[in-house]
């Protein structure tokens, strides 16, 4: 109960934040954020190591309470949120710094209120059961997000974006309202303690299709991503790692809520869920390599991760229809861990792309390059984020993705023919977004930060601030430590699932699993010793040589200016050209005429259009726009035109009544 006040107490003294000096709100946003992350991390604790597997408290000041309570599954994510969220608002502080005089002290205060309440939104989503309690939360995420996306509204098109990305989340919470209204009806019960409940009793595939539809916007499966795109490279950097790396991991939480629920149809979820998950892997890292845009390109890859999150839970749903103990445990491990080392990686490129920006005033990576001699520890962050993306050992994205393959291939033992073809085609599938990860990165870092300048501003580059650095050691340590000694966060992640309502025996697989994992481990360890050995000899045996700088060998020729090295068009080039009927490239230039003999000077550059985008909102936002303005003409100004309509109006509604047809 203590826990309970004192965390309403913060929420309480948050609203201070108005009346705090302008030079002291972050100190003191920090502590109240610092202090809640500690207090919720003490219940994950208790929630893991209890014997029920459960924490549950009553959060005033209502007389009875609102209840909320903590399974190992929801302390999971209470430990995610925690990491990320205090690690971007360490960020925040150097990468506001420029905004300090530009923006005033309430705009400040509205930040910082904001990225708090986006905080225990957050934890009450996941510690909520109740409908309506959830809803109201979910409302005040998607509120607070949206002020955070907004920081710099006097940008028009910022303000667009926000716009659009609350308009879309508004309607993810319709889906969830009316799911948890039919549920309401059946069981006389919204919440999701009903769930079970309910699908014993009815049909399960079309209250899950209404609660994905409502939880997968928020976690940006394609074809309800639109929204992602946009808003994290309009939010500040520390916002776009948060968004990214832990609140669209809500719509995960949800989906999974959802699906240790169902009683039956879980071989048709499983495979929608697979299905739509590898659209969006595909999709979204094909859609990324075209990106000239640092944090658009992260933005896509957000996507990615989100289907291979999907690709895991379907894959694991299927295990759970099938009886296959192998195929459930593992698909839902692989998924779970994916959640935390996607929060951790992909905040961690957000942070060091908003370090780029911080000091270039650019995301365009045709006007970065050369940045790796001018920012060496943001150049190192982003490699060490970049080769996790792209699961590669020993960083913890291939663990996770290890776990899924596994599955995937153990099950094949035990398929039928058409599991099978799902689960081949699904090995094919990951594949092929892990290898296009692998060259979309090698895109963004080299043109980025390897070669020479393409612009002065990146010529002039200079590292940023230790108190922009130190921040991101937070995730890299992490994402090492879960690639080197992967199994001390697999057995947490296999808990959740053993202490679920579902109940299926452990596969005799597993303790076989693990010691191959602790094996992976140490190889990993022993490489990375070897790289520190070899580095620490090079620098012995350097220091007592005179060392001689020089160009090096150019097979016969050296470029001498940025306009000889690949750009970020011509690096995807023949990508682009075979993707093309996919990722709609077009080309923007003037053409020169035949009698222009001598041609000025001519832009050129490419566009790629998102298809879903295109198709479900721009053109019928567009032609709605239209018809708005056609309407537009009864506007005349004249007030005797206005009295016509309302008169008009009362004879229309008077005729209907007469009739009887209202």
């Amino acid at each position: 109960m203590t826990g309970s006040l004192l965390f309403f107490g913060i929420l309480l003294l948050s609203l201070l934040v108005f009346l705090i000096p302008k030079p002291y709100k972050y100190v003191f946003t920090l502590v109240l954020l610092s202090t809640a992350v500690i207090l919720t991390s003490a219940w994950a604790v208790d929630a893991y190591t209890s014997e029920a597997g459960l924490f549950s408290a009553k959060l005033p000041p209502l007389s009875k309470g609102i209840a909320i309570s903590a399974d190992r599954l929801s302390a999971f994510f209470i430990v995610v949120v925690n990491i990320t969220v205090l690690t971007g608002f360490l960020f925040s502080r150097g990468y506001l710094k420029p905004w300090y005089d530009r923006k005033s002290a309430i705009q400040f205060s509205i930040h910082y209120l904001s990225y708090l309440w986006l905080y225990f939104s957050m934890i009450m989503v996941v510690m909520i059961r109740d409908g309506v309690s959830f809803l109201i939360m979910w409302e005040i995420m998607a509120l607070t997000s949206f002020l955070l996306v907004i920081f710099d509204a006097e940008d028009r098109n910022i303000m667009k974006t926000g716009i659009s990305y609350l308009i879309q989340m508004h309607a993810g919470m319709f889906f969830i309202l009316a799911a948890f209204l039919i549920v309401y009806k059946a069981t006389g019960e919204m919440s999701f303690d009903a769930l079970g409940r309910y699908f014993r009793e009815h049909g399960n595939i079309s209250l899950f299709l209404l609660f994905f539809a409502g939880f997968g916007i928020k976690a940006g499966f394609i074809p309800l991503h639109t929204w992602l795109p946009e808003a994290h490279p309009a939010a500040p950097s520390h916002v776009s790692g948060v968004m990214s790396g832990v609140m669209i991991k809500m719509g995960i939480y949800g989906i999974i809520r959802v699906l240790l629920n169902l009683q039956d149809d879980l071989m048709a979820a499983g495979i929608f869920i697979l299905a739509i998950s590898l659209l969006s892997g595909l999709l979204g890292v094909m859609m990324a390599i075209v990106q000239h845009d640092l944090k658009r390109l992260l933005a896509y890859h957000s996507i990615e991760n989100i289907g291979i999150i999907g690709i895991g839970l379907g894959v694991g749903t299927i295990g759970l229809a099938s009886g296959n103990g192998t195929l459930y445990l593992l698909g839902f491990s692989g998924a779970i861990l994916h959640v935390l080392n996607h929060s951790l990686f992909k905040s961690l490129l957000f942070f060091s792309a908003g370090s780029v920006y911080t000091v270039t005033h650019t995301r365009n990576m045709e006007h970065l390059g050369g940045l790796s001699a001018k920012m060496p520890w943001t150049t190192s962050f982003f490699l060490v984020g970049s080769l996790a993306i792209c699961g590669l050992p020993p960083f913890n994205g291939f663990i996770s993705e290890f776990l899924i393959y596994i599955g995937l291939f153990k099950g094949l033992a035990s398929a039928d023919l058409h599991q099978s073809i799902i689960l081949i085609s699904s090995i094919v599938g990951l594949s092929l977004i892990g290898g296009l990860a692998v060259f979309c990165f090698t895109k963004a870092f080299g043109i980025s930060f390897l070669g020479i300048p393409r612009t002065s501003s990146a010529g002039n580059a200079s590292e940023v601030s230790r108190g922009m650095i130190l921040p991101q050691l937070i995730p890299v340590a992490l994402i090492i430590l879960i690639g080197m000694v992967s199994v001390l966060f697999i057995r947490p992640v296999m808990s959740i699932l053993s202490s679920s309502a579902v109940q299926m025996p452990v596969p005799e697989q597993v303790s076989p699993l693990l010691r191959d994992l602790t094996m992976i481990s140490i190889t990993g360890g022993i490489f990375v010793l070897l790289i520190a050995v070899l580095l620490v000899y090079r620098h012995l045996h350097l220091e007592r040589r005179k060392v001689t700088v020089g160009p090096t060998w150019g097979c016969g020729y050296t470029a001498g200016t940025h306009r000889q090295q690949y750009t970020a068009t011509s690096f995807a080039y023949n990508y682009n050209h075979l993707a093309k009927p996919v990722i709609q490239t077009s080309k923007h230039m003037d053409d020169i005429p035949e009698e222009e003999l001598f041609p000025g000077k001519r832009s050129f550059h490419t566009k790629s259009d998102d298809p879903f985008k295109k198709y479900l909102v721009d053109i019928p936002v567009e032609w709605l726009s239209s018809a708005l303005k056609k309407l537009a003409v009864m506007q005349t100004g004249k007030i005797q035109h206005y009295i016509l309509y309302a008169f008009v109006f009362i004879l229309v509604i008077m005729i209907l009544t007469f009739f009887n047809i209202i």
